[in-house]
């Protein structure tokens, strides 16, 4: 079902019980994935994309997207502290309207603090700078999928 939403509800509506979920935290240079397993109960932090042209950004996606039976996408939306969008929020809609033709329905989930908490999480993990910085774009979309996970099973 093609569809894009900001609502949980709708989103879940789409999906069929259960399955595995993609989260993804695009930025400008790289695309960080998540998954949650079949049952919505946890996210892990999955492969870094570095970007490149739209076309082969969609193409590894789509082969990530392959090796499990992925059901739906949560992508995360920035949206500012004040709740306004911003040209990274529009960029992040784009993205989603891009992934539209893969036949799967989208959750664009406010990503507010993702980063920041995924930090912290590294930090209190004792992770080094240097692999904080190769793993937080997966990290965050671990946490922006977790609270996209939490939601749908409320």
């Amino acid at each position: 079902m093609s569809l894009i939403t900001t609502s949980a509800s709708d989103f879940r509506a789409a999906l069929p019980e259960g399955g595995v979920l993609i989260g993804l935290d695009v930025g400008s240079k790289t695309i960080g994935t998540a998954f949650c397993d079949a049952g919505w109960s946890f996210a892990s932090p999955a492969d870094l994309i570095a970007r490149s042209k739209f076309a082969k950004d969609k193409a590894r996606l789509q082969a990530v997207i392959a090796t499990r039976a992925t059901a739906g996408i949560v992508i995360g939306l920035p949206i500012n502290m004040d709740g306004s969008e911003s040209p990274r929020s529009q960029s992040s809609r784009s993205f989603a309207r891009n992934l539209l033709d893969l036949g799967l329905p989208i959750l664009l989930w406010d990503e507010r603090w993702s980063t920041a908490a995924a930090e912290r999480f590294m930090i209190e993990a004792d992770l080094s700078r240097a692999k904080r910085a190769e793993r937080i774009d997966s990290a965050a979309a671990a946490h922006i999928l977790q609270g996209a996970i939490d939601a749908l099973t409320i």
